[in-house]
């Protein structure tokens, strides 16, 4: 029977970070990944900007930073601008690689959980694995979340003739609405590479996988782009948290540690998991006593996560309860005609009072009514 000092069950992108933290300051422990897909972090890019991630703890990401631009851009139907601030960009294959270098073979465990306790996982092989301490990073539930949709496919396209794009397009939000609110998300990787994706804030999370292949080809030909290549592609649809109950998500009974989607940690309006999952593993690494008394220790960082994240989650109501689907953009037209550092510290999670009064500031960009009705339930 196998034992460990701590067993991460999961090994995407909070699992794969708390490894990394885990090992730089920690090494002593024995560590086991549970994992059973074939790469650490499975088939995903990972964007961030510079602001999200404290300067002490741009060490975690700095190794695996495949892409960099000093700058981005977006466009809504009455409104455009370029942001003078860092973006950067993050392959799954490079967390993939620094996981198995810092870790080993021998410690990356195939094969699905069927059973977590505080100091013990059972794989549905029948393999038990004792621990002192066990962190569930399998990504969410969202048991007890009321929740809206970031759903996407993206595609990476090799334009001969060159695209043209000097920094990323996080929101083209000029294409035909569909489905909430739609906009379009691009990455020049090199003159003749770029990542497309074609993204929804949508109700459901359903995705016609054929129907956003073909948006995407729509708006290369609208661009004039002839695409002579589709390599990586990727989809996926992330939870927004419009309301819900934390004691649900996370019932007191529930002693297993957790990480990640599954604790709660990501910005409810944005779903973007990675300053988040930066945060944890440094704090799991440095702080967390990794023992019987891990699972309540994560549960009180995540009930903070959650008593913080609630001006997020009423403008996240705003966005799906207030706004018409069509309308949807108006929110976030507005919302990029404020001053670039609030939107730095709105992405991060951490925006300040005088932020969040400014963003609530003024006409509503969407019907006064229902703006109302919405604070009203929301309160």
């Amino acid at each position: 029977m196998r034992r460990s000092d701590l067993v991460i069950v999961g090994g995407g992108l909070a699992g794969g970070l708390a490894v990394l933290a885990l090992r730089r300051f920690r090494p002593e422990l024995s560590i086991t990944l549970v994992e059973p897909g074939e790469r650490i972090g499975g088939n995903h890019l990972w964007s961030f900007f510079d602001s999200d991630i404290a300067a002490d703890h741009r060490w975690l990401v700095e190794p695996m930073v495949g892409q960099r631009w000093p700058s981005y851009e977006v466009h809504f139907p009455q409104y455009g601008r370029e942001l003078e601030a860092g973006y950067q960009t993050i392959a799954s294959e490079a967390l993939d690689r620094a996981v198995r270098e810092v870790l080993g073979a021998e410690s990356i465990v195939g094969g699905t959980a069927s059973d977590l306790g505080p100091g013990h996982v059972t794989l549905s092989t029948g393999e038990r694995i004792e621990a002192g301490a066990v962190l569930d990073a399998r990504g969410g539930k969202g048991d007890g979340l009321e929740l809206g949709w970031q759903k996407f496919v993206g595609q990476m396209l090799t334009i001969p003739q060159g695209h043209g794009l000097a920094r990323p397009i996080v929101m083209d939000a000029t294409v035909a609405q569909h489905d909430g609110y739609r906009f379009v998300y691009c990455l020049p990787f090199s003159p003749t590479e770029l990542f497309v994706e074609d993204t929804y804030y949508s109700d459901t999370p359903d995705i016609d996988t054929e129907a956003l292949r073909g948006r995407i080809a729509d708006y290369a030909a609208a661009r004039g782009w002839q695409i002579a290549q589709r390599s990586r592609e990727e989809q996926g649809a992330l939870p927004v948290v419009i309301g819900g109950d934390f004691a649900r998500l996370w019932p007191d009974e529930d002693k297993v540690a957790r990480a990640g989607a599954r604790g709660g940690f990501f910005h409810p309006l944005t779903s973007y998991s990675l300053p988040d999952a930066v945060r944890f593993a440094v704090w799991l690494a440095r702080e967390a006593p990794l023992d019987s008394t891990l699972g309540q220790a994560t549960r009180e960082r995540a009930a903070r996560h959650w008593s913080r994240g609630g001006y997020y989650r009423l403008l996240t109501a705003m966005l799906f309860r207030a706004a018409q689907p069509g309308q949807r953009y108006r929110v976030l037209e507005r919302f990029y005609r404020l001053r670039a550092p609030l939107i730095g510290r709105f992405y991060a999670g951490e925006s300040s009072l005088s932020d969040k009064l400014r963003i609530l500031s003024g006409r509503p960009p969407v019907p006064l009514g229902r703006a109302l009705a919405t604070l009203r339930n929301f309160l």
